[in-house]
């Protein structure tokens, strides 16, 4: 019984007109490729293509076997192409993530994914704020440091740690609190939040403590809190995995690094809005995110290396 791909090598030689050509299509060594045909010659017992060191040609037994089956490989191929596609994820996936996720996941990762899956398109939503996902038709939800329903399926990426960094500018005007107590005395940046609370829970040398803060400037912007912390508008809470390459330029200089907010509870989470089965493109895009975010998160310094 004659092989199919021994036949579709033969009809893309002939179309190609070369070896070379045909192999760099098919992407396979010119001399695999020669052998292949020589086995389908030796299999029919006759030449099917006259070869030169310029030039190539099919044989008329080459020819009538080029007529007789390069239409029907074609429809074969066009079959299994549209099988293909129909069975590969496609559609759309909608995420919220906070205001800084693009600070450290990366572009060339989402120009990956989208070469891996041509047919799935990828909407984000960046809001460091709680959102209601059913009601915003979420499908996915990145989330740092804000409590998820227990009504949904979540995913742990890495615990949470945020830290309290000034610009170096605050710090001149202002000397560096020595204690927690010297915190409440601060200029504070905080996001937003619906509750209204003015404190923050941190873990130091005696464990866990609350303090109250003077909160002179909220936003519900991760990057922007930021920006304002390095402008020196006052102390902020922020995101270790943010906040550590700006220290390390030197915009920003670390406040009570003896104290900072890590939970596993509230750490980087996946949320997903879906019961299981779930959405072959949100399956895949989640397990994307995962395996991106999760190195990234254990790993802050190669992330921030790698850009």
């Amino acid at each position: 019984m004659l092989d199919l791909n021994d036949l579709a090598m033969f009809v893309q030689v002939v179309r190609a007109g070369s070896f070379s050509e045909a192999a760099r299509r098919l992407r396979m060594p010119a001399n695999t490729l020669s052998r292949r045909i020589d086995q389908l010659e030796g299999q029919l017992g006759t030449r099917l293509l006259h070869r030169s060191t310029r030039k190539l040609a099919p044989s008329t037994e080459g020819q009538v076997l080029f007529e007789r089956y390069a239409p029907a490989l074609d429809q074969i191929f066009e079959i299994e192409r549209l099988h293909s596609d129909a069975q590969a994820p496609s559609g759309s996936v909608r995420v919220t993530a906070m205001a800084g996720l693009f600070e450290f996941f990366r572009m060339e990762w989402l120009a990956e994914f989208y070469a891996r899956y041509p047919h799935i398109s990828v909407e984000f939503l960046l809001d460091d704020t709680p959102s209601d996902l059913i009601a915003e038709r979420i499908d996915l939800a990145l989330r740092m440091g804000i409590e998820t329903s227990s009504g949904f399926r979540v995913r742990r990426l890495a615990p949470s740690e945020m830290i309290l960094a000034a610009s170096p500018a605050y710090l001149k005007r202002r000397p560096a609190p020595r204690t927690l107590r010297e915190l409440s005395e601060h200029d504070c940046l905080t996001i937003s939040s619906r509750q209204g609370r003015n404190a923050w829970r941190l873990h130091g040398p005696r464990g866990s403590q609350e303090v109250s803060i003077n909160s002179r400037f909220a936003v519900n912007d991760m990057r922007v809190l930021a920006q304002a912390c390095i402008a020196g508008l006052g102390i902020a809470l922020l995101p270790q995995l943010i906040v550590e390459p700006i220290i390390e330029k030197g915009n920003l200089v670390r406040v009570l690094p003896s104290y900072r907010r890590s939970s596993t509870d509230l750490g980087l989470q996946l949320v997903y809005t879906s019961r299981p089965p779930v959405p072959p493109a949100v399956a895949v895009f989640a397990d994307f995110l995962l395996e991106r975010l999760g190195d990234s998160m254990t790993n802050p310094a190669r992330s921030h290396a790698s850009r």
